[in-house]
């Protein structure tokens, strides 16, 4: 189970929305999710209709369970709320954990303790924290595998941001932990100037933490919230669903990425190595070849091609350390007016990219050092685990789907990084300002 938890001391910062959506936006693709409140206000509860009143145990239970009590079971404070998602709800009773706990030397452990036994029963654990530093928080900090701190494009959000950063690091330094935190842009209004200014800001100064993925600021959510829906019910269609199924969409392609041990970083990186020196000495050769021939020769067309079996030339294209053979259309001449790197040029073309063979479409792409290639568009919802570009060796992968007639917007997933398709020269600007490659299937 990866547990998933929104802290931000921030308030207005539509935390709980996040939480609420992001939860539901997961168990949408499939996902078992279990929702946690942590707010003594309870909103987690009141944003998916299930009223407080009819609550008997709640999640301040869970958390007060000792040892000389009857264990609580998970399914008996639980709340349904789809056929994939589940939610511990809490009441203002949650209000008197702290203090009832503050000198237990197991305080901050209460959370984690509670969910260790239903960790199998789950794919996802989104914990919403109360907008306060204190046990609560802490708790929600001790069981989280990342944090995600949601920030309001507002004057403030930096300072807050900035604050909430440090105190986490803090918290888990002095455990000896690192925790992974990352960064979501929450109700950001393209139209207004300050906007677009912090958010510049905050890739600026927080590279690297940021959320790819923008909630934009959506009435619909607001409206959700109201009627105590999530954005995935309310309006599947609108574009604060949309801007969570991007959300999904990162941390889907995240869970695809699996840190290598130590020794397999260390022999890839003797590979790339020797094969940098071998790319090197094959360079030097050919530059002192071409250096001792006379300057009023033409570059030989053999030097670029081999003879097949059946007598056809072949043209190698060197590419990294490794060759690559493709038939040539003809022998080359000196005579020919296009140059040699044309020719590569046009066989680069042939073999990298994307290319409609009849009902298929091919895409091939040169990744050297990738482990995993995923491809994420139009044809598959954005969802790049449904879309695996095999390894063909030396670097290369490829995939073949077959798509009705169209245009459609895609992008690569290499190792969990989106990128556009460096062998497509067909892009295009997404609303986020990065590239995605264009496909035209006729």
């Amino acid at each position: 189970m990866r547990i998933i938890t929104i802290a931000n001391q921030k308030g207005g910062c539509g935390k709980t929305t996040v939480a609420i959506n992001l939860a539901a936006s997961l168990a949408q693709e499939g996902k078992r999710v279990l929702l946690v409140d942590l707010d003594p206000q309870g909103h987690c509860a009141l944003g998916v209709a299930v009223p407080e009143e009819q609550i008997d145990l709640s999640i301040f239970d869970c958390l007060m369970a000792t040892p000389d009590r009857e264990p609580l079971d998970v399914g008996q404070i639980r709340w349904q709320i789809t056929p994939h998602l589940d939610l511990l709800p809490a009441k203002l009773d949650l209000a008197r954990f702290e203090p009832e706990v503050v000198d237990r030397a197991d305080a901050d452990m209460r959370l984690r303790d509670f969910l260790q036994p239903v960790c199998g029963e789950y794919d996802y654990c989104v914990v919403d924290c109360p907008p306060h530093w204190g046990a609560l928080m802490r708790n929600g900090l001790r069981a989280a595998d990342e944090v995600i701190i949601p920030v309001d494009t507002g004057f403030f959000s930096l300072h807050g941001l900035t604050r909430q950063l440090e105190m986490v690091q803090e918290y888990t330094q002095r455990r000896g932990e690192r925790l992974p935190v990352r960064v979501l842009a929450n109700q950001y209004d393209v139209r207004t100037r300050l906007a677009r200014e912090i958010i510049a800001e905050l890739r600026k100064k927080f590279e690297g933490l940021v959320f790819d993925t923008v909630v934009n600021f959506n009435t619909k959510l607001k409206e959700g919230a109201s009627f105590g829906q999530p954005i995935t019910e309310f309006a599947p269609s609108s574009r604060g669903a949309r801007d969570f199924k991007g959300l999904v969409r990162e941390l889907l392609s995240e869970e695809q990425v699996v840190e290598a041990p130590t020794a397999d970083i260390l022999r890839q990186a003797e590979k790339l190595a020797a094969d940098a020196e071998r790319l090197l000495a094959t360079t030097n050769t050919l530059v002192d070849k071409e250096d001792s021939r006379p300057s009023m020769a033409p570059l030989p067309a053999q030097a670029a091609t081999t003879s097949s079996t059946s007598g056809e030339p072949v043209l190698q294209i060197l590419d990294g350390p490794d060759k690559r053979t493709v038939a040539d259309e003809a022998p080359a001449s000196s005579s020919t007016a296009d140059s040699s790197d044309d020719r590569v040029d046009r066989k680069l073309e042939r073999i990298y990219g994307v290319k409609q063979i009849g009902e298929e479409t091919f895409f091939r792409s040169h990744i050297p050092g990738a482990n995993e290639v995923h491809i994420a568009g139009d044809f598959n919802d954005w969802m790049p685990h449904q879309t695996t570009m095999s390894h063909a060796g030396d670097g290369d992968y490829e995939c073949q789907i077959k798509l009705p007639t169209g245009r459609y917007r895609y992008r690569l997933v290499i190792d969990g990084r989106w990128s556009h398709d460096i062998h497509n020269p067909s892009v295009e600007t997404n609303e986020y300002g990065e590239l995605n490659s264009v496909l035209e299937v006729v």
